[in-house]
């Protein structure tokens, strides 16, 4: 018997089982089946068992030993490739840069402690593909020790790549929790992890116009966020040979006293914004005139406080009317719990001034609006009401904030100033994602100063590859791709996504029928790519195995080509 493939004219040739036999001493064949229909690959395994080879099922002939996930490794490791990350950690190869790439794609891959992570990265190739498989936690602390070592080097090679002459440089500062009491760093501060009763450590992160990680610095726990600017300032001058800059920083960062420390460094200027009480002077002195706006929603202007400086004020009625709501929702659940402790002041189980005013000291200053309502305490009585001037005065300045430049607008017009002050924002991108999202710099566990250091450090080590594969993923990722539209529209009205970013939000598919991703799920899908470590079945432990990695499906495939088009 044999297989005969036999031309069909326009058709595809039709695929026959034949055998033949001799009648009256001539050769001639038959047809036994139609084969067509088949698959090619079973046609062809038929053939070959006509021509006599012998064929086993392959989980007969071989076994995995190991199948450990590979996509999302390969993924992290192509962009590290791309951005020439291991030679930016140090230029000659060693085992301790090799643990840092380690844990730096850990930390991005499987954020955990570094006892967890020696027993989670044997589930991947990492640890193979970097010849770190024998590593414990404490060759790990080895290698923060002499990463930490090396962070000035890193960030003047980082500055050098991303930081230029004259261009902005956002900073801003975060805390983060610590557990534990032993670390010289960790003190009570301004919280802003809303964990209360926990020691805090704070860091300052300086990023260029796109907020992508630069430098970072850590202080203790209670340390001033404007204190922690100049240093960085005078380390950008000396350190990364920036002699003229454009600092953005929030109101709360660059104060009076930063500002007038900056007059006295030729080459640095800045961008930030005036607080709320002097927003009221300005309005109160007749300098800002509310009319302004009922045409326009930004305008600039001088003032004699403001010696060579120009303020842009802006009003934004959306936030105006978010601002106003959040006020009356804050004003009314202030009002019922002073109204719960009046009853029982009336009922007698409150008395005295004392312990009244503690129980209404509890009430305002759960809301915050202490400043809107007039008290009166007695021994035997509760009475307040609302102040509506003072709610009135507050109101008016509802949607309504001024950014302040030292920048001429020769160089830098009232609308660029504008968005240039909302860049800040891409810093609070970087917070979300060292903290909560991605890295999970949080809680802190390390006891000694310098590893708390070499922590936060690492994490925004692992940050700087991160955003580099956010960006690159835009297309995959329920992000807007439209970033140029950005430097063009309204710097005052409320951000808006693009049309083909709102689509992506509902629909949840992408234009080819595919689904969007976030980072995390974009990860996991990737590693469903495994490398299955194969060998010979019943061979001995001498015979070398050998390796099959998954096929990448489309979307896979897709992901890698964005991270391969990486450029600095």
């Amino acid at each position: 018997m044999y297989i005969a493939t036999v031309p069909n004219r326009d058709s595809p040739p039709a695929i026959l089982l034949r055998e033949g036999y001799r009648e009256h001493g001539k050769v001639k064949n038959r047809t036994l089946a139609n084969l067509s229909h088949w698959p090619a690959e079973q046609v062809e395994l038929l053939r070959r068992v006509l021509r006599g080879e012998r064929l086993a099922p392959v989980d007969q002939l071989f076994e995995a030993v190991a199948s450990p996930h590979h996509g999302h490794v390969q993924a992290v490791r192509v962009a590290m490739q791309r951005l020439a990350f291991e030679p930016l950690i140090a230029s000659r190869p060693s085992r301790e840069r090799a643990l840092v790439v380690a844990m730096v794609a850990a930390r991005i891959l499987e954020p955990d402690s570094k006892l967890a992570t020696t027993r989670w990265w044997h589930t991947t190739t990492l640890p193979a593909d970097l010849g770190v498989a024998d590593a414990d936690e404490d060759d790990l602390y080895a290698a923060m020790d002499w990463l930490l070592e090396r962070q000035a080097r890193i960030e003047r090679k980082l500055a050098a790549r991303h930081l230029r002459e004259g261009g902005l440089v956002l900073y801003d500062v975060t805390s983060s929790y610590f557990e534990g009491s032993t670390c010289p760093l960790a003190a009570f501060g301004h919280d802003r992890d809303g964990k209360k009763g926990k020691l805090q450590v704070n860091y300052g992160l300086l990023t260029d116009a796109r907020g992508c990680p630069v430098a970072v610095s850590v202080f203790e726990g209670n340390t001033g966020d404007p204190t922690t600017l100049l240093p960085h300032v005078e380390r950008m001058r000396a350190d990364f040979g920036i002699e003229h800059l454009v600092l953005v920083g929030d109101r709360g960062m660059i104060s009076q006293t930063q500002i007038t420390a900056l007059q006295d460094l030729p080459g640095v200027a800045w961008i930030t914004a005036l607080r709320t009480g002097a927003i009221r002077e300005l309005v109160a002195g007749g300098h800002l005139q509310l009319g302004l706006f009922d045409e326009r929603n930004l305008c600039a202007l001088h003032h004699p406080d403001f010696p060579g400086e120009r303020l842009v004020a802006c009003r934004n009625p959306e936030l105006a009317t978010l601002r106003a709501r959040k006020r009356h929702a804050l004003l009314e659940a202030t009002r019922k719990e002073l109204e719960k402790v009046r009853g029982m002041v009336a009922r007698g189980k409150l008395r005295g001034q004392d312990a009244i005013g503690v129980r209404v000291g509890k009430v305002i200053n759960k809301y915050k609006v202490a400043k809107h309502f007039r008290l009166t305490i007695r021994d035997d009585g509760l009475d307040f009401q609302l102040d509506e001037a003072q709610v009135a005065a507050e109101a008016a300045l509802d949607g309504l904030y001024v950014i302040r430049t030292s920048v001429p607008p020769e160089r830098l017009g009232a609308e660029d100033t504008v968005r240039s002050y909302k860049l800040l924002g891409q810093v609070e991108r970087a917070f979300r994602s060292l903290k909560t999202i991605d890295l999970k710099v949080r809680p802190i566990h390390h006891r000694l100063e310098l590893r708390v250091r070499a922590h936060i450090f690492l994490c925004m080590l692992a940050y700087y590859v991160e955003w580099y594969m956010l960006e690159a993923w835009r297309p995959l990722l329920f992000a807007d791709e439209d970033q140029p539209a950005k430097q063009t529209r309204d710097p005052v009205a409320p951000a808006e996504r693009s049309e083909a970013a709102l689509r992506k939000v509902h629909a949840k598919v992408l234009d080819d029928g595919t689904v969007v991703h976030s980072f995390r799920t974009l990860l996991k899908q990737l590693s469903g790519i495994v490398r299955n470590v194969c060998r010979r079945r019943d061979a001995g432990s001498d015979e070398p195995t050998f390796n099959i990695v998954t096929t990448p499906d489309p979307k896979q495939q897709r992901a890698y080509e964005l991270l391969e088009a990486i450029t600095v």
